[in-house]
């Protein structure tokens, strides 16, 4: 019975573990935005040590004249979304002065209301990479090809079970001829 049962449960668990894994790590991506949230990646580092480079940060929508100063938000600027702290959030005139936690001054332009994104809630370090690997064409062939591992490791578990009963059948066969 050489691996008989031993090698299709290696398999099995080896199998479950990588889909597993995989159903894992895109919670911390898929989940919030189910419950509204705006997710980023922190690609500078800026607001160190708040929140330090390659964290997932989850952004709710607020009204704009809800935000205090000290609060975190993620605003529209250039192209980009920024996270920075709230130095300043002028009411009549509109906007914010922001400053990362990093750096010396307060940003140069102020952030106008329209450019809001939301107020960061929550951070988690270093996940931000999963949005990375997530969100680029050769990230998700990886993912894909990955989870298809798994998949593949239960089907040969799978076939390696139904061959040791055939074998074992056969064997029995024989005993009784």
């Amino acid at each position: 019975m050489r691996g008989g049962k031993i090698i299709p449960a290696f398999c099995n668990i080896v199998g479950i573990l990588i889909l597993l894994s995989v159903i894992v790590t895109f919670i911390p991506v898929t989940v919030p935005r189910l419950m509204g949230y705006q997710i980023y990646n922190i690609v500078s580092g800026s607001m160190e040590p708040a929140i330090p480079v390659g964290s997932l940060v989850y952004a709710e929508l607020v009204q704009p004249a809800e935000v205090q100063e000290g609060e975190i938000i993620v605003f529209y600027s250039g192209g980009s979304a920024v996270t920075h702290r709230v130095v300043q959030n002028r009411l009549v005139e509109g906007e914010f002065v922001t400053k990362g936690d990093a750096n010396a001054q307060e940003d140069l332009n102020t952030i106008a209301y329209a450019s809001l994104i939301g107020r960061v809630k929550y951070h988690i370090p270093f996940i931000g990479q999963l949005l990375v690997i997530y969100t680029n064409g050769v990230g998700k062939i990886y993912v894909i090809c990955y989870a298809a591992c798994g998949v593949m490791f239960n089907m040969l578990a799978s076939r390696l079970r139904d061959r040791a009963r055939e074998r074992q059948r056969k064997a029995q066969d024989s005993l009784s001829s």
